[in-house]
């Protein structure tokens, strides 16, 4: 513990530098560090001040994540040094220097007065991980900005970038010289004042003018229900910053705050996203893969196909600052497509979301090429050309001859053969998928796709890429779908027998909704169009497959989704709220008929089962094959890729949480009722319900 917190005097001031490398986490050590320097700067009369900040990238980040769900043996508790600080009759400033968030923001609230540098963001993460602000962040917080400011703060958990937090009033100045240096000054000005000090714990001003608002927290609870719908950590931090606003006094809604930090602490929702934080995490550790291996410094990229998806790429490639040429074997196409990404900026912009130098600073790094042979200088080129195997063999054979030696090769097929592909050229060790998810320049997941022959250097430039793109990369091996569609098709495939086995879509998608995903499959089918699956049926001749057959008669009768307002559901007004019809549901019924089917009545729990579970086995049974690295990787496919909910911490969590032996025992009841495949226990999933074990105890 020693050496976290360094402790100099410097004249009339105690400087306490926190130095936890590389973000200063509130350790033990850090705790006791602040808890020994406030004491002694206290004992010592010719200190004035004491001035807080810290060394290296960050002030405080928050609190180590490591501790959670454990209490701190070691060391002064956070409350403690709080206490100490906010009763001290010595002016405190916190001089930001870098990230304060969480415990950090927390901690420079319980000084007297807090200057940051201009580059510095604060915040209150802690809802991302299903808490809340633990050290009074929920009450002092509304004293400075008020309960409107604070609610939209805490709720959304976002960095509030220096500038901002200034007009908030969560810090009392910005500084663009030595953070340190200014700090001192700070304190000099303090000092010869009289040395005041300024607790924040007894402002009112800003909560008395929101007592008695109840529309404020009514307003409030009905956007979480359209923000943050499911859970749990948002509705307590409402109930915290109302006891900060109508609570006798400060104790009393620091009180309702341990409560309700406490109920969150124990809440399953806390574990489910803390474990998708840590997934994401190691989602880029790929074994075998050393740091020692060189990668390839990519300057420049190349893209072939400029529709929605190599569009969507460039646009990643170029807000990363990366210069790309885009081509399309249609020059009209070629043309649109810049049109689209034109127009995808200028709504961003429209929106303050960006501004105009910086949209025409990218729009510039997105160049058109007239002919393939133009993008051979690139130091990787991503074919997005739609899903034909034959097609991407060809692009790729001409992208053998015209690619510098040393160019990494990427297909962005969401599921074809990237050994077939690589094979097509000299270089399959410079080849590997990429696949990105639509829209590719909002979806944050990119499955990385390894292939018999990619180097090391290949995928791990890959993923490298990806997290420089800002993308949550994932390794998957070479199977038809890799990870994430191809678990979707089991999904999928109940979703749709149950609506001839005598489920309606309403229902279905109802109890998929209130699970957690945004919509259910059949709306989400609605919105995709019903009309490109059929029409691509009827190229290829027809389907026998039984779950096409209500999509196909819908479409016969011209009922093609939101896009003209009949499919599954109909929509008035050009609404994309879906509305049951009886027209649809009649359709349903005869082609059920027809097929022999006898329809019965489903509860909730077996909808859930019948669409989940699916996920679960085929997840299982890539675990096995070793074409999914760890069942951390499989949550986070869903969690970033398909709209899972984060706190139920992605389908493998989700089966761990059941109970391993109750999802086996479910499992195999579908498999003796159906003969079907993709019921057919894994092997792994009943080793480990055999043997007391989850998913999770597979990645350590």
């Amino acid at each position: 513990m020693k050496g976290q917190v360094h402790y100099e005097k410097r004249g009339a001031s105690a400087l306490l530098s926190i130095d936890n490398p590389p973000v200063n986490p509130l350790s033990s050590g850090v705790r006791q560090g602040l808890f020994d320097g406030v004491a002694r700067a206290l004992a010592d009369n010719e200190v004035k001040a004491i001035v807080l900040t810290g060394l290296n990238r960050a002030f405080i980040a928050g609190a180590d994540i490591s501790e959670f769900g454990a209490a701190a043996t070691q060391g002064a508790s956070l409350n403690e040094v709080l206490e100490q600080m906010e009763s001290s009759p010595k002016p405190i400033i916190a001089a930001i220097n870098g990230t304060a968030f969480g415990g950090g923001l927390e901690v420079a609230l319980c000084c007297d007065y807090r200057i940051a540098s201009s580059t510095a963001p604060v915040g209150l993460p802690e809802v991302k991980l299903g808490l809340l602000p633990g050290a009074g962040g929920t009450q002092r917080l509304p004293r400075l900005v008020g309960a409107a400011a604070a609610i939209q703060a805490i709720v959304s958990g976002n960095p509030i970038v220096a500038g901002k937090a200034l007009d908030m009033g969560i810090v009392d100045k910005v500084v663009e010289t030595d953070i340190v240096e200014s700090g001192l000054e700070f304190a000099e000005e303090i000092i010869s004042k009289g040395s005041p000090t300024r607790k924040i714990r007894d402002l009112v001003d800003k909560i008395q003018a929101d007592k008695g608002n109840t529309e404020l927290f009514e307003l409030a609870a009905t956007g979480l229900d359209k923000t943050h719908r499911g859970q749990f950590a948002p509705q307590q931090i409402l109930k915290c910053i109302e006891a900060a606003v109508n609570a006798a006094d400060f104790d009393a809604g620091m009180a309702v705050e341990r409560q309700c930090f406490s109920e969150c602490l124990s809440h399953p929702q806390r574990e489910a996203l803390i474990h998708i934080f840590f997934a994401e995490r190691a989602a880029n550790k790929i074994p075998g893969l050393s740091k020692e291996v060189p990668l390839i410094d990519v300057q420049k990229a190349s893209i072939i196909g400029a529709g929605t998806m190599g569009g969507g790429i460039a646009m990643c490639f170029a807000n990363a600052g990366i210069a790309v040429l885009i081509h399309d074997n249609d020059p009209d196409g070629l043309q649109r497509g810049l049109k689209v990404i034109a127009g995808n900026y200028a709504r961003t912009v429209a929106k303050g979301r960006l501004s105009q130098q910086e949209m025409d600073s990218r729009m510039a790094l997105i160049q058109p090429a007239a002919s393939m042979d133009e993008l051979g200088d690139a130091d990787v080129v991503i074919e997005a050309v739609y899903e034909n195997l034959d097609l991407k063999k060809e692009i790729f054979s001409k992208l053998d001859t015209i690619m510098k030696p040393g160019a990494l090769l990427a297909t962005n097929t969401s599921g074809l053969d990237v050994d077939a592909i690589a094979a097509s050229t000299s270089r399959p060790e410079f080849v590997c998928g990429m696949h990105f998810f639509s829209p590719a320049n909002v979806m944050k997941l990119l499955e990385v796709v390894k292939g018999e022959k990619s180097s090391p250097a290949a995928l791990g430039t890959a993923m490298a890429l990806g997290k420089r793109l800002g993308k949550v990369s994932v390794m998957a091996g070479n199977c038809p779908g890799f990870i994430g569609n191809r678990m979707i098709g089991g999904y999928s495939y109940q979703a749709n027998l149950m609506i001839l086995e005598g489920a309606t879509p309403a229902q279905i998608d109802k109890v998929i909704y209130d699970f957690g995903l945004a919509m259910g499959p059949f709306a989400m089918a609605d919105m995709v169009g019903l009309d490109l699956g059929w029409r691509a049926r009827k190229m290829r001749g027809g389907s026998n497959e039984v779950t096409s057959r209500i999509p196909d008669e819908l479409c016969e009768l011209g009922r093609y989704g939101q896009k003209n307002g009949l499919g599954y559901y109909r929509y008035e007004d050009a609404s994309r709220l879906p509305i049951a019809d009886p027209i649809a549901d009649e359709v349903i019924a005869k082609v059920s008929e027809n097929l022999g089917y006898q329809r019965k009545s489903f509860s909730d729990e077996e909808i859930l089962k019948r669409c989940i579970y699916p996920l679960v086995n085929i997840g299982a049974k890539l675990l096995e094959e070793g074409h999914a690295l760890r069942a951390g990787d499989i949550d986070t496919v869903y969690v970033n890729g398909y709209g899972f909910p984060t706190y139920v911490g992605g389908p493998m969590w989700f089966a761990d949480a059941q109970g391993l032996g109750e999802v086996l025992a479910d499992i195999q009841r579908f498999f003796d009722e159906t003969g079907a495949d993709v019921w057919k226990p894994s092997a792994l999933l009943e080793r480990l319900a055999a043997e007391g074990k989850t998913f999770a105890s597979l990645d350590g």
